[in-house]
């Protein structure tokens, strides 16, 4: 899917996209986005959802009787590259999406799952993972920063595929899901974990460009990434090419491009959420990020972003490589081993429940490192 078709055709599409991408940024620059949303224009003016940081619901709220909810089904949405360092960590993903969606029961709203593989070509995982195909952004177009091929991806997806659901969450092949996520978006609102490092008051002067005052205060613009973030597939469906259009903009633009660095693309993302007036509940128990986050305790995402070095007492030695360690970049060629070595007495639960459940999935996926 995605691979095939005569030898003009891709040429042909590469010309309407880039006709396409500085169409809309221009657009996107200097014309009102107005596209109404469910609830925009009643929710602007709530004060019982704006951008509160809130405990996630433990349980699930069910109707007094046999019948539950209704049930808002979301689809889990992952891109990827097919690179090593990809392909094994959404293989390990996709294995405990499985596993917790099964064990979720019939109440639960997890729905189906894709890997959005933004190469342009099948690879050797097709039926082991949903797997769409999209085409990368032309050559060069990117700089160098793979990321931008995410959004662009995202666009693809949706225009292209049949999603049942009515929801998607964005994810990330470095998530690990800890317990069944119920749907935490309501009332026209996403749900997304806020990131510390996204500051839009700071950036204030560089954020203006692509959000002017008119549109409002900078704060309208959430401390968030792209994932994971819940947010209904038609909002979605717009604010997806601003995304696109607007991370190639500051991709382009010095100032920005400096300011964010490799956090650019989670910016653009939080300004089109914004400019098209979807607002986000901020939830901070969406996830956790070893070894800073040392408890698992009630939330459902391990991200394991950050490497993880202890010394033979367990403690932590970040910035210094471990005599222990675990660190995702290791494997970037090829995976990890089955049956990691165990951290060391004294390492954060957050650590040792992350090897644990690595070592489960490379154990029970077969052909593993094959």
């Amino acid at each position: 899917m995605g691979c095939g078709g005569t030898t003009l055709f891709y040429p042909l599409l590469i010309t309407l996209s880039v006709a396409l991408i500085t169409y809309n940024i221009i657009i996107s620059s200097n014309t009102p986005l107005k596209q109404g949303f469910p609830s925009s224009s009643s929710s602007s003016s709530s004060s019982s959802f704006i951008d509160p940081v809130i405990e996630l619901p433990r349980g699930g709220s069910r109707i007094r009787g046999n019948s539950e909810r209704k049930r808002r089904l979301f689809h889990t949405a992952v891109t990827a590259s097919d690179s090593v360092y990809n392909t094994w960590q959404c293989r390990v993903m996709y294995y405990w999406f499985k596993k917790i969606r099964a064990s979720a029961g019939p109440g639960s709203e997890m729905g189906g799952f894709t890997r959005i593989l933004h190469n342009g070509k099948p690879d050797q995982y097709m039926d082991e993972i949903p797997t769409f195909v999209a085409q990368p952004l032309p050559p060069g177009t990117d700089q160098g920063y793979v990321v931008l091929n995410r959004p662009w991806a995202f666009v693809q997806w949706l225009q292209q595929a049949d999603i049942k659901e009515d929801y998607i969450l964005m994810s990330e092949p470095d998530h690990l899901i800890v317990k069944p996520i119920p749907n935490l978006a309501k009332d026209g609102y996403g749900a997304a974990f806020p990131f510390f490092y996204i500051e839009p008051k700071k950036y204030e002067k560089v954020l203006r460009k692509y959000y002017s005052e008119e549109r409002g205060p900078v704060t309208d613009i959430d401390p968030i990434g792209n994932s994971p973030v819940i947010v209904g597939k038609e909002a979605l469906k717009k604010i997806a090419p601003t995304w696109m259009n607007v991370s190639l903009a500051m991709k382009k633009d010095p100032e920005a491009d400096k300011a964010f660095g490799w956090v650019l693309e989670m910016y653009a993302y939080a300004v089109s959420s914004a400019l098209h007036g979807v607002s986000n509940i901020l939830h901070k128990d969406f996830m956790i990020q070893p070894p800073w986050d040392t408890e698992v305790g009630d939330k459902y995402i391990i991200h394991y972003t950050y490497g993880c070095d202890y010394d033979m007492k367990g403690k932590l030695t970040y910035g210094k490589v471990g005599e222990w360690r675990f660190d995702k970049r290791s494997y970037d060629s090829t995976p990890p081993p089955r049956n990691l070595t165990m951290p060391p007495p004294g390492v954060s639960q957050s650590v040792v429940t992350l090897v644990k459940m690595v070592n489960e999935a490379t154990a029970n996926i077969p052909n593993w490192g094959e």
